[in-house]
């Protein structure tokens, strides 16, 4: 069995000729960089909110996941089971479509620097008066183009189509806008705001346009959470904005090496993903 990726996260495994084994460490990135600090529950949190996530929507889209058992697994993992349990998953293997597909909510992050710029973002116009936070009259849907090297891409609806077909970017959208609205809706019941999410497709040895990666996490969503939130106002995160904040305040985005983390600051992250996996799941998980 080969490790075939060891990405900023997850690690993943080649099986076989039909499945893969993808492991979600405790590592964390911010600004491109893998930070030499692990934060301790990270990689179980994002593992358990995807899983949940997937089986929740997985009537809205299939999904690539065939096992959370480690029983199911190679014997490396079933027989480790103190660090793979709860951060491992036997999944397809697709055909990856080479986006990441972004669903935004709200108007933040380089959406809302374009507005104030231009009123457009990613070739899409704007329509209305917004604030900072504000909610979006409706979501849109914002792709970027996977690069091998360097930063992704954003690419408009337009070039979208030009690339993959009217037919599969009207599909991926509807589908893309469901599972947010569907997700939006449990998670503010449980106290918090999908600002934001990304998600990734391919298809199976049949066809089927298939998702995967991670879906609706800390490390691929906003969440923020309702009972502080204030138009106008960056609002408090349950993701990892609040590294971002420290390695701003220090001048340190960007840098690499990294330098180790300050022990509260890994303690206070290591709580914000238990916290909103918690929220989220509706039970002690962490």
């Amino acid at each position: 069995m080969e490790k075939v990726i060891s990405g900023k996260v997850r690690e993943v495994y080649d099986v076989n000729q039909e499945q893969l084994v993808i492991v979600t460490s405790d590592r964390i990135s911010a600004f491109d960089v893998i930070l030499e600090s692990q934060i301790p529950y990270k990689g179980t949190a994002l593992n358990l909110l995807s899983n949940f996530w997937f089986a929740y929507t997985k009537d809205i889209v299939p999904n690539h996941i065939i096992s959370t058992d480690l029983n199911d697994m190679p014997e490396l993992f079933a027989a480790n089971k103190d660090y793979y349990n709860n951060r491992t998953v036997l999944v397809k293997k697709l055909k990856m479509l080479p986006y990441e597909f972004i669903v935004r909510g709200y108007m933040f992050g380089n959406m809302w620097k374009s507005y104030k710029e231009n009123g457009a973002f990613c070739g899409q116009k704007i329509e209305g008066e917004y604030q900072l936070a504000e909610k979006l009259a409706t979501p849109i849907l914002t792709p970027s183009k996977k690069m091998t090297q360097g930063h992704d891409e954003y690419i408009s609806m337009e070039q979208l189509k030009d690339d993959i077909g009217e037919e599969l970017t009207t599909k991926i959208y509807n589908t893309a806008i469901a599972l947010y609205n569907a997700c939006y809706q449990y998670a503010e019941q449980r106290g918090i705001i999908i600002a934001d999410t990304k998600f990734e497709f391919g298809f199976d040895q049949d066809g089927t346009l298939t998702l995967a990666d991670e879906i609706f996490t800390p490390d691929s969503s906003r969440f923020w959470d309702s009972a502080n939130y204030k138009v106008g106002e960056s609002p408090k995160s349950y993701d990892k904005q609040f590294v971002r904040d420290w390695l701003i305040e220090k001048h340190l985005d960007g840098v690499t090496p990294s330098g180790a983390l300050p022990q509260e600051i890994i303690e206070t992250t290591s709580k914000l993903y238990r916290q909103c996996c918690n929220m989220i799941i509706g039970k002690q998980c962490l």
